[in-house]
């Protein structure tokens, strides 16, 4: 299979190059380098362009017949989305709508997309199943939540079939520790606990201490990058098998506390690390807990590395690598 992977010099997208390259798939990364880098980019042909040029998007695709599209090339920070909607906008959907229509044109018909929680909003339940009602409460969430709907709409005009994934917290690295987590600034809870573990960073802030959790801070559910490769590779052998268009939440259905994730990582790394405490951000629902039953039935997905300590360890290995 010659698959291509956009935004595939990013955290997500260039482990899942490394896992299609170590399935024989021939792999092509476009990624324009906003966000990504270049050396992640370990495995297949990388073509530094954005799906914003479709002069860029139609060279490609009639240099190559792909077998289906992996989509990773999306702005993911809510506090960003709420300052430069545009952005996000612009980003998120309409280069999505540039690339889904260079695919029709191209008869490349196979989408994997890269969705989000945040489509969800303020949970009403937990954990939460694909049922849920959509009511995202920022220009992130909605942005996602967009794509996801103009896709129902080009499988019905144009037979596009796709697999939506919807990420609750991606954590964790590479255990064979070749690539890892850097985002530039760095949002994620855990890389910034390492990083405060690893004295790249002062402290952690705690933002809000009073929430309805059992110690009071709010509670995530992380998923080993690891185990979000695994599913996009089952969904694309589905895809590749003519199975009908699905929605799946990826998720461990175990949650966290940011003072468990703290708690976790002093022991793997036999490091102090200063915590500082903040108000609570507008827009953090107190719970995030997956229903990935779905995924595990259909798609046959089991994750490997859902303890927090395993996740932990990997991206400390990694934290340690930057830090040298």
């Amino acid at each position: 299979m010659h698959i291509l992977v956009v935004g595939g010099a990013g955290y997500i997208g260039s482990h899942m190059v490394k896992w299609l390259a170590r399935q024989n798939c021939q792999v092509t990364v476009l990624d324009d380098l906003s966000t990504g880098f270049a050396d992640a980019v370990k495995y297949g042909k990388l073509v530094a362009a954005s799906i914003a040029d479709t002069v860029a998007l139609e060279n490609l695709f009639s240099l190559h017949q792909f077998d289906a599209v992996m989509h990773f090339a999306s702005f993911i920070q809510v506090g960003e989305s709420v300052k430069e909607p545009a952005k996000y906008y612009r980003n998120n959907f309409v280069n999505t709508q540039n690339l889904l229509d260079v695919m029709v044109r191209h008869n490349v018909k196979r989408f994997i997309f890269s969705s989000t929680a945040a489509v969800f909003g303020q949970p009403l339940y937990i954990p939460i199943d694909e049922q849920h009602i959509h009511n995202p409460i920022n220009p992130y969430g909605r942005s996602k939540l967009m794509v996801e709907k103009m896709l129902e709409d080009y499988e019905h005009a144009y037979g596009m079939r796709r697999f939506v994934l919807r990420y609750f917290n991606a954590a964790g690295a590479d255990p064979e520790g070749e690539l890892g987590e850097r985002h530039q600034p760095e949002t994620h809870l855990i890389p910034l606990v390492l990083q405060a573990a690893s004295g790249r960073r002062d402290a952690i802030t705690i933002f809000g201490t009073d929430y309805d959790t059992p110690d009071g801070t709010c509670i995530r559910d992380y998923i080993h990058i690891q185990d979000l490769c695994a599913a996009h590779w089952l969904g694309l052998h589905q895809l590749m098998q003519g199975a009908k268009s699905a929605n799946y939440n990826l998720g461990n259905g175990n949650g966290f506390s940011i003072r468990e994730v703290i708690d976790t990582a002093v022991r793997i790394t036999h490091r102090s690390i200063h915590t500082n405490f903040g108000m609570r951000r507008p827009g953090d629902p107190a719970r995030l807990v997956a229903d990935a039953s779905r995924a595990k039935e259909a798609l046959g997905w089991q994750p490997k590395y859902s303890d927090l300590e395993i996740i932990i360890q990997h991206a400390w290995a990694w934290e340690r690598q930057l830090g040298r």
